[in-house]
């Protein structure tokens, strides 16, 4: 860009989907960390599930460390929105344009995020009853078998 071109108008789907992801990854961090971590072989099933109890209710509902968690996704999301409406300011583009963009962007971001944020809490839960759980039942099993003998 030389400094008589004027900035370009941002890509929205682009700009949409990288805070779309961010909002939907850090609003199920809390489950899909432990997850990735257990398949990799980076941390057992008794430490996965006890990371992913800290951010719920011992009556399994979603506790604060949760709510912490998607707060911090609606920031990223609200952060994207503002920081593309910044960007476009920049540009020399028709304001019905710029609102028409704007709510485009911001819709995106909604059902992108809120899209992802449900498929990897899905694919998460599968993956916990499919292999984390009964990792540590093992892993259980064996503890006490070695505090037997």
């Amino acid at each position: 860009m030389t400094k008589n071109s004027t900035p370009q108008e941002p890509n929205i789907f682009k700009w949409a989907f990288k805070f779309a992801a961010s909002a939907g990854i850090a609003g199920i961090l809390c489950c899909v960390a432990p997850a990735v971590l257990f398949m990799f072989g980076l941390m057992g099933g008794i430490y996965a599930i006890s990371f992913a109890d800290f951010f719920y209710a011992e009556d399994g509902s979603v506790g604060l460390g949760s709510w912490l968690l998607r707060a911090a996704a609606v920031i990223i999301g609200i952060y994207g929105i503002y920081m593309f409406r910044k960007k476009q300011n920049q540009c020399s583009i028709d304001p019905k344009r710029k609102k028409k963009n704007l709510i485009l962007v911001t819709v995106i971001i909604i059902v992108l995020g809120v899209g992802i944020f449900l498929t990897l809490e899905k694919w998460s839960s599968w993956y916990f009853d499919k292999h984390i759980v009964p990792a540590q039942q093992e892993e259980y099993q064996q503890q006490l078998n070695n505090n037997t003998n």
